[in-house]
């Protein structure tokens, strides 16, 4: 009798044991060549090509592109220097142009990666850690093979050597190992953490033989080894850079890639001048120009290239968040760490008045850091806001909870005598009043600051706010500097208020810590100009990151927006739901425009050709070649 139990016992130890390693079979993930952070990718494995590029675009020509500036270095990874940042890939795994990614963003999605340097990426369900296999063609430019040795160096070197921004970015990742020559997995310090997969796709990779001659942590206007379409073959130091492409280019045929990176030669021209900078345009010195001056776009090219036909205006328009521009507080001035005079500031900002009279009516008021897009907070908090919001009860303005966040509004006339009397109320409830047409705290020591800008355009704009706050007895001093002495008061916080921008994206992420968290906030270099330390803040910024799907996404997303509107670290600005761009009648391009462009990168990148019929057709131009 007790054989055949023992049996019956074996065979269910086997059945047992069976489903056991079917199970963790099942469980087992797979290699994909595409990654979405939340749902599925759009594009199958065998798709072929994007479907917003012209897979038989035709190569060839040049373009002549430009930039406002300088540059001093070609190495954008550190923070010496100047550096020309079209070297590198975009912060969204975007395509770079002479250095790759192991993988690379699409634009008409979120936050998905597909196949580059990477064929493919392997995440567990708890997204733990990603596993990336390079595939076995990818190069750099001299030919010798891209490794996983060679992503290790990249991402340990960057973590240790590179720009603060890249620690901030990476800083859940727990280490880099290689698994085989062409294999390499990141491990993650918690698998909460829901981007890290997308964000570690985003890695450029760099040559470990390469830098192992060269010095890493020094700027140079030594063009790089890269891996990219292009490579830098000419260089006029702080004046130009030209790059041709890379004729046997490992991926030029990868479905990521066709249709784009079509023209032969690209050179960039920088500008120190911006008047000269659009002058130039129209004289034929470069070929294209996305234009952020809604002056000029209305006024500078009245030309009879324009009215023939031969210089186009052309409006792209866009879904993805606009840029966040507003004027920033520099936070860690003792002068602005009371909300109440923050608040009372923003009251002097006559938006209305400066639309009508010097933007022709074509901007709309941000009130969100995710304008343009489902991610900014409007109305009043949802019930399951609420819930995000309510622990934080009492450390967090009340206004949050009971209020829609508005920037102050005025009729336009240029009167805006009820504004600054709520702007005086809010000052004297936080110690200050006028005495001799000066406004003056407790000691009589005069309310004053400067406002430091990078661009002379800006000035039209940063004038007409200094003047209001005149009017309140305050000594608001405008200063332009050079490009690259703003940039090192900037990472020094040696300022008091600056033009202020935040890039978004449909699918926050880490940049969040890098523009709003404490741990970036005395980071020199870091993105936390404004030096924001609240551990509310790091606290709402964390679940923004970890959100699992849409739904969530919003809600979170929606939390931390309300609690940045209503604590007032800086005066919101404007933006446009559009990219403009004037260029030379010279271009082909695809019919369609994937909805989330956002720099000029992605414009000419995203299929654009050259069209030798068009260029004959242009009898004004004058290329200067």
């Amino acid at each position: 009798m007790l054989r055949p139990i023992l049996k019956l016992l074996s065979l269910a130890a086997l059945l047992i044991a069976a489903s056991v390693c079917l199970a963790a079979r099942a469980a087992e993930p797979s290699p994909a060549p595409a990654f979405a952070v939340r749902g599925s990718p759009k594009y199958p494995a065998d798709f072929t090509h994007f479907d917003y590029f012209r897979p038989d675009a035709p190569k060839g020509g040049a373009i002549v592109l430009s930039e406002p500036g300088t540059f001093d270095s070609l190495n954008p990874f550190i923070l010496k220097g100047v550096p020309a940042d079209m070297v590198a890939p975009a912060d969204n795994i975007e395509p770079g142009v002479t250095i790759d990614t192991l993988m690379v963003g699409s634009q008409d999605e979120p936050a998905t990666a597909y196949a580059l340097i990477a064929k493919s990426i392997t995440v567990p369900e708890d997204r733990s850690w990603a596993e990336f296999d390079i595939d076995p063609r990818a190069r750099f430019h001299d030919g010798t093979p891209i490794t996983a040795e060679d992503v290790v160096w990249t991402f340990n070197t960057l973590m240790t050597e590179g720009h603060p921004s890249w620690r901030l970015r990476f800083g859940d990742v727990e280490k880099a190992e290689v698994r085989g020559p062409l294999k390499v997995r990141f491990s993650f310090k918690s698998g909460e953490t829901f981007q890290l997969p997308y964000m570690v796709a985003g890695l450029p990779v760099l040559s470990k033989a390469y830098y192992g001659k060269v010095k890493f942590d020094e700027t140079t206007m030594e063009p790089p080894l890269g891996n990219g379409p292009y490579k830098i073959t000419r260089i006029d130091p702080g004046k130009s850079i030209t790059m041709e492409r890379v004729k046997d280019y490992w991926a030029k045929d990868l479905p990521v890639n066709r249709g784009r990176f079509n023209f032969d030669t690209v050179r960039t021209d920088f500008y120190r001048d911006l008047t000269i900078w659009t002058e130039a345009l129209k004289a034929g010195q470069y070929d294209l120009k996305t234009e952020n001056s809604s002056k000029d776009w209305a006024t500078a090219y009245d030309t009879p290239a324009v009215t023939a036909g031969q210089l186009v205006k052309e409006s792209i328009p866009s879904e993805a968040p606009q840029m966040t521009q507003a004027f920033g507080f520099n936070l860690r001035r003792p002068l602005f760490q009371d909300r109440r005079v923050r608040l009372a500031l923003s009251y002097g900002l006559d938006f209305e008045w400066m639309n009508r009279t010097l933007f022709y009516s074509t901007y709309t008021r941000a009130r969100s850091y995710f304008p343009n897009s489902k991610l900014a907070a409007t109305g009043l908090p949802t019930k399951d806001e609420l819930a995000v919001l309510e622990p934080y009860r009492g450390k967090i303005p009340d206004e949050v909870f009971t209020r829609e966040y508005q920037p102050p509004k005025t009729d336009g006339s240029g009167n805006l005598r009820a504004n600054l009397a709520t702007a005086l109320k809010l000052l004297g409830e936080a110690g200050w009043s006028v005495k001799n047409n000066q406004l003056v705290d407790k000691e009589g020591k005069v309310f004053s600051f400067e406002i430091l800008l990078a661009d002379a355009s800006f000035e039209r704009i940063a004038l007409p706010y200094a003047q209001n706050l005149k009017r309140l007895g305050i000594d608001a001093h405008v200063r332009t500097i050079d490009p690259s002495q703003y940039q090192h008061r900037l990472e020094d916080f040696d300022f008091d208020m600056t033009w202020a921008i935040f890039a978004q994206s449909m699918s926050p992420g880490h940049e969040l810590r890098d523009y709003f968290g404490s741990a970036s906030a005395d980071q020199r270099g870091g993105l936390n100009v404004m030096g924001i330390k609240d551990p509310v803040i790091d606290k709402l910024i964390e679940p923004v990151i970890a959100a699992p799907d849409e739904a969530s996404l919003l809600t979170r997303t929606h939390a931390l927006d309300r609690v940045l509107q209503w604590e007032a670290y800086s005066i919101p600005l404007w933006y446009r739901a559009d990219n403009r761009v004037v260029h030379w009648n010279i271009f082909g391009h695809p019919d369609r425009f994937p909805p989330y462009l956002s720099s000029t990168i992605d414009i000419v990148f995203s299929g654009w050709w050259y069209d030798p019929a068009k260029a004959a057709a242009v009898t004004m131009r004058a290329r200067g070649e």
